[in-house]
């Protein structure tokens, strides 16, 4: 069994749920986490089961597919809210009688794809939402008002229809005095115009990879799960590699061509505090020691031959393939071997990530955003950086600090590596070793970018405690 952070659509699913929204959702979240959990099936299933399984993944596709098509439009805006509308009409349109699917796949499908659906919108939303406040050429009255009908789905909706704005509900008069304010018209034309860049709405549903599946549709019993088909009373047993046994909305995903599957189950876990002393630390990441704190202390030394194994043996099997004049050179093997090593790094990432907040201890982490690496010396290099495992070294120290209470900022990383951490003068990088020319300070590179990284995360806190309090 293995433990994996949920995806986004997982997390909405989650929370969904648990029928959590808004400020519910956010204090939730400062207390706990939702993670997967997998759990894997046991020798080969059979190819009857098999095909019983993949036969529910086709028609939920065919249920979120109608959905996308239906209800992915602007016309339905005002429909996603709290979205009963949307599950009544799907109870009538006569497509679970048309499919011969149970109520218990058809009901979780339409909900996943109208989950999407709101998910694909607040995307858009919010992206517009930061746009607004950094255009320069929008007043302050012109800024509010257009964020506050990307708050209103009902209202927008009417907007990009073409039609004029309706306000209802408790705080309708406040959103016409502000609307009196500005060119509603205009407003509406900007709107339309950011939507039509920015916004990329679910148009079909993801391959036959799997299906969600609530509690009434299993069963654990036997070293297994026994799983509801369409055929009524009857269900697939699946033997399972553990006994452990969940009570919760689960995904089944589908290896066919290998014979498995693996079950998805989000489970809730709580935020423990480990007693931090609040320290403050700046950290830096690199290629050849993972990460380096600013007092020099160093985690992932054996990174470097790890991924550069990884990345030998990918650029080796791109150019065996090249020789032979055949793409799939092996392909089985080669996966295999790809995900074993990836697999490798990984543990190395996280027990090296686990070291370094168990012996620092620290309260709040800065981090420097890395930048884009300029072309190296030869394509072996170029090869190298491109695999480098920075995105899931970020993703992995994120989620720890927040399973411990930390506290996880990212700085900006622009000309961090040439600029002294001691003096703030520019200085040089050579054999890895920082040399301030101002101030003639010299240590280690990453050492010096992780000071600068705590000296900024400093600042930015300072300046933002000035803007709150009014200075």
């Amino acid at each position: 069994m293995q433990e994996a952070v949920l995806s986004a659509k997982q997390t909405g699913a989650a929370w969904n749920q648990k029928g959590m929204t808004g400020r519910k959702r956010k204090e939730c979240m400062e207390e706990t986490l939702y993670r997967t959990l997998r759990q894997y099936s046991r020798g080969r299933v059979p190819d009857g089961d098999m095909e019983k399984l993949l036969e529910i993944a086709m028609d939920c596709r065919k249920v979120k597919n109608y959905v996308y098509a239906r209800y992915g439009g602007i016309g339905s805006l005002g429909k996603l809210y709290p979205g009963y509308d949307i599950q009544n009409e799907m109870t009538r349109c006569g497509l679970r009688a048309q499919l011969g699917m149970p109520s218990v796949y058809y009901h979780l499908a339409a909900a996943e794809a109208l989950g999407d659906i709101r998910t694909q919108w607040a995307c858009t939303t919010t992206k517009i939402s930061s746009l607004v406040w950094k255009n320069e050429h929008l007043e302050a009255q012109e800024k509010q008002y257009l964020c506050q009908m990307l708050r209103r789905m009902d209202v927008l909706g009417g907007i990009l229809s073409g039609r004029p704005a309706v306000f209802t509900g408790e705080p309708g008069e406040r959103y016409e005095k502000l609307a009196g304010q500005v060119d509603t018209d205009r407003m509406g034309r900007y709107l339309c115009r950011q939507v039509r860049k920015i916004h990329r709405a679910e148009s079909q549903a993801e391959s036959l990879a799997g299906f969600p599946i609530s509690e009434r549709a299993y069963r654990y019993a036997d070293h297994g799960i026994y799983i509801s088909t369409k055929e009524k009373r009857k269900r697939v047993f699946i033997p399972l590699t553990d006994n452990n046994r969940y009570k919760s909305q689960m995904r089944i995903m589908l290896y066919p061509q290998e014979g498995r599957l693996e079950i998805l189950v989000p489970v809730e876990k709580a935020v423990r505090t480990y007693g931090g002393n609040g320290k403050k630390t700046g950290i830096a990441l690199g290629m050849h020691v993972m990460l380096t704190t600013d007092e020099g202390s160093r985690y992932g030394k054996e990174l470097w031959e790890l991924h550069s194994r990884y990345a030998d043996y990918i650029r080796q099997h791109a150019v065996n393939c090249r020789r032979s004049g055949q793409e799939n050179t092996g392909r089985r093997k080669y996966h295999a071997k790809k995900k074993r090593m990836e697999e490798g790094m990984h543990s190395h990432i996280n027990g090296e990530l686990n070291r370094f907040l168990e012996e620092i201890r620290p309260g709040t982490v800065y981090m420097a955003v890395p930048g884009v690496f300029p072309a190296g010396r030869d394509k072996r290099h170029n090869n190298s950086v491109t695999l480098w495992q920075r995105g899931y070294i970020r993703r992995r120290l994120e989620m720890k600090c927040r399973e411990r209470g930390v506290r996880f900022v990212e700085v900006s990383g622009r000309n961090i590596a040439v600029t002294c951490s001691r003096c703030g003068g520019r200085g040089e990088r050579r054999d890895g070793l920082f040399t301030c020319k101002a101030c003639g300070y010299c240590t280690d590179e990453k050492a010096n970018s992780a000071g600068n990284a705590l000296w900024r995360g400093l600042e930015m806190e300072r300046k933002q405690g000035k803007a709150g309090s009014g200075e």
